[in-house]
């Protein structure tokens, strides 16, 4: 694959619902969103899922914009690509900045899938026309309000959810959904808003037949992780600590970990998610997908990502009305009646970008071309 040019849009977009976590409250999200076009007039699209704030990590949509345009866009021109690994191998010496280079590679996945007439999930190693999601709820004023709105979503057809906590609002809260709905599936996910001694608050959890308790510790602890899990019988989750297949296998060997979360943008790419999920598959460890509030292309990637066999939990892949009145994709996803949501199967990442809904949601862009190409004046 020439490359002759790759274009940025950075996108702010409303969420229909507030989205609040152990570290921010959020009414809108930033993200960037690439075009990667070919010398044979082909098109990749790719989602940077890094937002306005260093809140989920270090990074930042303005972060990005730096890094693509000072060193990852100039690499990826330096040569063709033939696969969307030559371009991973090529910045292997940038260090960090995960989500950009993930955002970048994704939008080559699609370009190297739409080139060959091959979906993502096929290209991945796919196993699964539908992938189980359930539904992540953010913090809620108090346990009649949290209670309330996980009825609307399992009545919109969610089977398994996921509540945000931090101290004050975790055991109780908890207690009122798990005591509400008997039997749903049922986890937990902190955001690292605990250090060891607080989180022996959590012990109660042990008694409510949760899935897991997702990252209670810091957000790149592995040890003290280790620590907490021999006195829960709940299996401990980790999410911002896992950012390579490395840290995967050192918090196996360790058993810090006994679920993974993978999200793409975390681990820089889908070719680092796919070694974490064979890593984990090989010690029975069982993984999902997280969200990061996708547009419709980043949601068609992780459900190709999590049509792989280890995927053994629901993801947060929820439909697409569950953050967005308005996608930048043609395609809306939808719920199954059995809370799937069906894979994309068309060449690359199988969505079409709607421009008009692109432009109107672009606060500023950028286009690079690439030097080595000939361009039309």
């Amino acid at each position: 694959m020439r490359i002759q040019s790759v274009t940025y849009y950075h996108v702010r977009m409303p969420l229909r619902f507030p989205f609040a976590t152990s570290t921010a409250s959020r009414t809108e999200r930033d993200a960037l969103i690439l075009e990667v076009r070919d010398a044979d007039g082909y098109v990749g699209w790719g989602e940077v899922v890094a937002g306005y704030a260093p809140h989920y990590s270090c990074e930042t949509a303005w972060t990005a914009e730096h890094i693509l345009g000072e060193f990852l866009i100039p690499a990826l021109f330096d040569a063709p690509v033939d696969h969307p690994g030559d371009f991973t191998d090529r910045v292997q010496w940038v260090r960090g900045h995960r989500m950009a280079r993930a955002g970048l590679e994704m939008a080559l996945w699609d370009l190297y899938g739409k080139r060959l007439g091959r979906s993502l999930r096929d290209l991945l190693g796919g196993v699964r026309d539908r992938v189980p999601v359930g539904v992540s709820i953010g913090l809620q004023e108090n346990p009649r309000a949290l209670v309330e709105r996980v009825g609307y979503y399992l009545n919109q057809g969610y089977r398994r959810i996921k509540l945000k906590i931090k101290p004050g609002y975790d055991v109780e809260f908890v207690r009122a959904v798990r005591e509400a709905y008997p039997d749903i599936p049922l986890q937990v996910d902190a955001n690292s808003a605990y250090d060891l001694d607080t989180a022996q608050t959590l012990r109660p959890l042990d008694d409510y037949q949760l899935l897991l308790i997702e990252q209670p510790l810091a957000h790149d602890d592995l040890w003290d992780h280790h620590k907490l899990q021999q006195v829960f019988r709940t299996p401990i989750c980790l999410d911002e600590s896992i950012t390579s297949a490395d840290k995967a296998r050192k918090a196996i060997e360790m058993d810090a970990a006994r679920v993974i979360n993978i999200k793409v943008g975390r681990v820089g790419g889908l070719i680092e998610a796919v070694r974490i999920h064979d890593l984990a598959a090989q010690h029975d460890v069982p993984v999902w997908s997280g969200g990061m509030l996708e547009t419709g292309i980043g949601r068609a990637a992780n459900l190709a990502l999590a049509s792989l066999p280890n995927f053994r939990l629901p993801s947060d892949i929820s439909a697409t009305d569950r953050y967005y009145e308005m996608d930048i994709t043609e395609e809306r996803f939808a719920l199954n009646d059995d809370s799937t949501i069906t894979v994309p199967l068309g060449p690359g990442l199988g969505v079409r970008v709607n421009r008009d809904a692109l432009a109107y949601y672009t606060l500023h862009s950028m286009t690079f071309l690439n030097p080595n190409e000939g361009h039309p004046r």
